[in-house]
């Protein structure tokens, strides 16, 4: 009987295919989605029936490899179809690419959104007529603008094609700002059905002028989420001012989502932690705000279902005056906060945030130099129930191990975390200082604010000596980080990766992706003391499968180096160094770059360090490369996707 009632057991097979489709819709994972399609023949099937999103990578010329099973999809991305950035890719001038076009109709014909590398305007117009119900569109080019006599010529097809167009996104495409204003006024009609814009694009040299933003709202007057670089120093003709703002009010009285950013404030590079944050000459060119906190006092009033608040260079956000909130502390429904170059942020005014934003789940502080571990552990502490993503970058006082020992209160929940690698807190054998959490942060605490009770009143923990219990003999909790998926490092060239375990990143269990951005001028600096960089010291995190590996700031001599230096062959094989140690999935590489011969390419030492990755499937190496260093790859057994991206301002011709 037993045998026969397990027979006829209930499975997940037996659920109705309505229930089963529901189910398989509300997986977004692709890694999952794939796993499940390897189920059965019927999990196949439906698999493939509820995908909505694809983006396809291969050899665009193979038209009889593209798949024709996903017949629902209608998210589809063909920017990364190799040869990547290729101009005769999709050209008018080869019969194969309508073939294609028309191969790729045929296969995903419910398509509403595309994106697409579009290097000339043939592209699109081959494209675009195959989907002529488009409603959301996403162009990307990392090479030079060609030339037109026309203004906006890229951009013709794209309103010409696509009537029911309402989402435009520009944000990777190189274009000029002059090309933007012609081109929406020549189709009124579809420019005033537009609800998003996206024009935050790192590529341009300036920003758009006042007349051009006026001349974009006026003609979208439907818009209810704008993106813009702009112009806003005074010194300049056409400067965003009041008038400008006023205007887009007027113009675009839907809008919901509004975002207007300087140029300079696009760029990828750390600021400089000694800054004070503004200067003499701020009032004249009015870079800074100052005295900000009684507007944003008003912001929980005007918009009560705020979530999501970014602050660049904005001062007096908080004063912290006794015990009473003000400025940004007030906004008690913020899920997510941005601070970045607040000249006068104080430990108090953090933890003023801390007891007044009792939501936030992400908090990112940048550029503040009088906060200190102390603020910043307390507030941690305030927010131990809520906050999971973390960033602290370029703070005077917050070097990486004191940022780690300020966020111990919430060490078992953190998920996501930044920190720079700044390693001053350590000593010369990359052993932690002694640190006294009981005697130094309690003591210093109080001996400033007051009194133990009121001490007790901003701590989440009620007898400040079970720290010292709890501690280890270098002052760091014996708890692991084990929510911690996602780590983000910051790191100067030359410095090395190896002091990150002993500053107290060194059990994260279940640790899966990092990114490490390495930035510096290796012409100017000294050679480094030793031959790795440090990458075998992620063989600490057992579940690591993901790198991004982010030189593109790195400046070196492509070619012969002056005496004394480093070319940067000798500096990628410095930095690549002991990869082959780790076990992962996926691997994106920028190689360090000359910017005088504008040359980003893997060098013949970085070719054969990448090909001692056993265990890696993607690779993406985001520069150029000569084909025989390509052939080193061809060793990696494991090796199912590679590609060249030549994704940075201007790429290279060919």
């Amino acid at each position: 009987m037993a045998s026969s009632s397990m027979a006829m057991a209930a499975t997940m097979n037996d659920l109705p295919d309505v229930i089963l489709s529901i189910i398989f819709s509300s997986v977004s994972d692709t890694r999952t989605r794939n796993s499940l399609s390897l189920v059965n023949r019927k999990f196949l099937a439906l698999e493939r029936s509820t995908r909505t999103s694809l983006t396809l990578r291969g050899r665009a010329r193979d038209i009889y490899t593209i798949p024709t099973c996903f017949r629902s999809v209608t998210h589809l991305d063909l920017s990364l179809l190799s040869p990547w950035g290729r101009s005769d890719l999709l050209s008018s001038t080869s019969s194969d690419s309508f073939l294609l076009a028309h191969r790729l109709r045929l296969a995903f014909p419910l398509v509403t959104s595309l994106t697409v590398y579009a290097r000339s305007p043939s592209t699109l117009h081959i494209l675009l007529p195959q989907w002529p119900g488009l409603s959301h569109v996403k162009l990307i080019r990392w090479h030079q603008r060609p030339q037109s006599p026309h203004l906006g010529n890229d951009l013709v097809p794209l309103f010409a094609y696509c009537q029911a167009l309402s989402s435009i996104d520009l944000s990777s495409f190189y274009y000029w700002t002059e090309d933007i204003p012609p081109v929406l006024q020549a189709y009124p009609s579809v420019s005033k059905s537009l609800k998003c814009l996206d024009l935050l694009t790192a590529s341009l040299t300036d920003g758009f002028r006042s007349e051009e933003i006026q001349a974009i709202t006026a003609a979208c007057p439907s818009l209810t989420k704008l993106l813009l670089v702009c112009v806003f120093n005074p010194s300049y003709f056409g400067c965003v001012g009041d008038e400008t703002l006023l205007a887009i009010v007027a113009n675009c009285p839907k809008l919901r989502v509004l975002h207007l950013v300087d140029r300079a404030s696009l760029g990828s590079t750390r600021g400089e932690p000694e800054d004070d944050g503004y200067t003499r000459d701020d009032a004249r060119i009015s870079k800074n705000v100052r005295d900000s906190a009684l507007a944003l006092e008003a912001l929980p009033s005007k918009c009560p279902e705020l979530k999501l608040l970014k602050l660049g260079h904005f001062h007096g956000i908080c004063m912290a005056i006794e015990s009473q909130l003000d400025g940004v502390a007030l906004c008690s429904g913020l899920v997510s906060l941005t601070i970045k170059n607040s000249a006068d942020l104080t430990d108090m005014g953090l933890i003023e945030i801390g007891r007044g934003c009792c939501k936030l789940a992400k908090f990112e502080v940048e550029g503040c130099k009088k906060i200190t571990m102390k603020g910043m552990r307390t507030m941690a502490s305030l927010l131990h129930k809520t906050l999971i993503e973390v960033k602290i970058s370029c703070c005077k006082n917050l070097d990486a191990a004191a940022s780690l020992r300020s966020l111990e209160p919430i060490q078992g929940r953190i998920e996501r975390l930044h920190l720079d690698c700044v390693w001053e807190g350590l000593g010369e054998d990359g052993g932690s200082l002694c640190f006294d959490l009981n005697g130094d942060l309690c003591q210093s605490f109080e001996h400033e604010h007051g009194s133990r009770r009121k001490k007790s009143r901003y701590s989440s923990d009620p007898d400040p000596s079970s720290y010292c219990m709890q501690s280890n003999g270098n002052g760091m909790f014996n708890k692991s980080w084990d929510r911690l998926k996602y780590l983000s490092l910051w790191i100067g060239a030359g410095v090395l990766l190896t002091p990150l375990p002993t500053a107290g990143l060194y059990d994260c269990p279940n640790l899966e992706e990092i990114r490490i951005k390495v930035e510096g001028d290796c012409r100017t600096g000294h050679k480094p003391s030793q031959r790795e960089f440090g990458l075998s010291c992620l063989a600490y995190y057992p579940r690591l499968s993901k790198m991004q590996l982010d030189c593109s700031d790195t400046i070196g001599f492509a070619l012969t180096a002056p005496s004394g230096q480093m070319d940067l062959t000798l500096w990628e094989r410095f930095f690549l160094n002991g990869i082959g140690n780790l076990s992962l999935y996926e691997v994106d590489y920028w190689p360090p770059q000359d910017r005088d011969v504008n040359q980003r390419s893997l060098t013949l030492p970085g070719a054969g360090l990448l090909a001692e990755c056993l265990a890696v499937r993607k690779l993406f190496i985001h520069g150029t490369a000569h084909e025989h260093f390509i052939m080193f790859l061809l060793r990696i057994p494991n090796l199912r996707d590679v590609q060249l991206r030549e994704d940075y301002y201007p790429a290279p011709r060919e």
